[in-house]
Formats: C-alpha cells, structure tokens, sequence
C-alpha cells in the first residue's frame, strides 16, 4: 500500500495542481459573469419572450432569492466560459500517459471540444427553449396566470443550456474513448440499448418528469449519440483496447 501511494504522489500533486487552476479560471470567469448579470438575466428572458410575449415581469418571493439566482447564473455562465481551459486542464493531465503523436492532438481536442460545446448550448438556446417553453405557458389561460420566480426560471435556463452543452461533447467523448485505447470501436454500437435507457432517464429528470418535454429532450440526445458511433466507426481504431 506504500509503494502504491508513493508511485501515484507524482500524479496526485499533479492533479492538485490541475484542479486548483480549474477552480480559479471558474471563480474569475463566475466574477466576471456577475458583472453583467443584468445583461445575462435579460438575455435569459429572449426564449420566454418569444414563447410567451404576453408573459409578464419575473418575481422573487424573499429577500435573498435575486441574490442567490444571479450567484448561481453567474457560476453556470462561469463554468461555460472557462470550459476551453477546463477541457486544456483535463487534456493535459491525461497527456503524460500518451504517445507524444498523440499529445500533438492538443489543438484539435481543444478546437473540437469548445466547437461542440458552443453548438450545443445554441442549440438549447436557440431551438430547444423556445419550444419547450411554448409547450409550458400552452397551459395559460384566462383562469390560469402565470408567475414565474426569477430564481427557478433562470435556474431551468442555464440548466438546460448546460444541459445541451455538455451533451454535445458526447461523440466527441466517444471518439477520444475509442481513440485513446479505453473502449473498442464497437463498444457504444453493442451497449446502444443501455446507453439509450441512460438518456431517456436523464431526460426525464431534466424535463421534471413531463413526457412530452422528455421526448423533446431524448430525440437530439439520442440523435447525439447515433451521431458518436458513426464518428467511431470513421475515425476511431480498428484494435480494441
């Protein structure tokens, strides 16, 4: 057990150190978030306001609930404007363990990773919200008004934008899997049935249990995934791990 935890210091101190350049990137990009959260809550607003144009002013039921929302929108909006260097982080840390023609990948890794990561949140931004927020104020009416607290409307936007973020990585993840040794190139073909149960119950949590809401959310993920073992099939190695 010594042996063993001196042979993996070297790694540890490493990942230290990794972590703690994380952890700062997102502090300072969440500060800078917090600068314009005026600016992030309006442009929050856009999906509502194209799905409902009727819908009127956000309310907040306590005193610390405008705070505590644009703490937690700002550290969402920090965490996706550090994800380049979050993805260097983690890129660089796996490196050591890496041919040096595939450390050269660095660039690739790096463009790709932001590529889909930005793809994804505009997706949700741009195509997703405003028809799934349609669906929601369907319900409105003449004896059913609503009133939606700013804190958990700006909590389900940067969510679901997150959401899709980081779901578009998904081939990349795939590829980089197959690629690096740790799965075969028909890995993700053999499990879809398992993997496909995996993004119907995230969509559901992720919807709050409506079903119409995670089917809208279940199709471009499992779309995503189809998408990931084509991409193995193209680009991902023959030998297995």
């Amino acid at each position: 057990m010594t042996s063993l935890l001196a042979a993996f210091r070297p790694h540890y101190a490493e990942l230290r150190t990794r972590l703690v350049h994380a952890v700062i990137a997102v502090f300072l990009c969440s500060a800078l978030a917090y600068i314009f959260k005026d600016i992030l809550a309006t442009w929050c607003m856009q999906p509502l306001q194209f799905a409902y144009p009727q819908a009127g002013k956000l309310v907040y039921t306590s005193l610390p609930e405008a705070l505590l929302s644009y703490i937690k929108l700002s550290l969402i909006a920090g965490l996706m404007l550090s994800f380049p260097y979050l993805l260097y982080q983690v890129w660089m840390f796996v490196t050591p363990a890496l041919l040096d023609k595939e450390k050269r990948l660095v660039r690739q890794v790096l463009l790709w990773g932001t590529l889909l990561f930005i793809s994804g949140a505009s997706f949700a931004f741009f195509v997703v919200l405003p028809r799934l927020l349609q669906y929601f104020m369907s319900y409105a009416g003449p004896n059913l008004i609503p009133m939606l607290k700013l804190g958990a409307y700006l909590t389900f936007i940067a969510r679901m934008v997150l959401a899709f973020a980081l779901a578009f990585e998904i081939p990349f993840l795939m590829v980089m899997s197959v690629r690096t040794g740790l799965t075969s190139r028909d890995h993700f073909r053999d499990k879809r049935l398992y993997f496909y149960a995996v993004i119907t119950v995230l969509a559901f949590l992720l919807a709050a249990g409506d079903l119409t809401a995670t089917v809208l959310l279940t199709v471009p993920l499992v779309g995503l995934y189809e998408t990931g073992i084509l991409a193995c099939r193209l680009l991902g190695r023959q030998n297995t791990a």
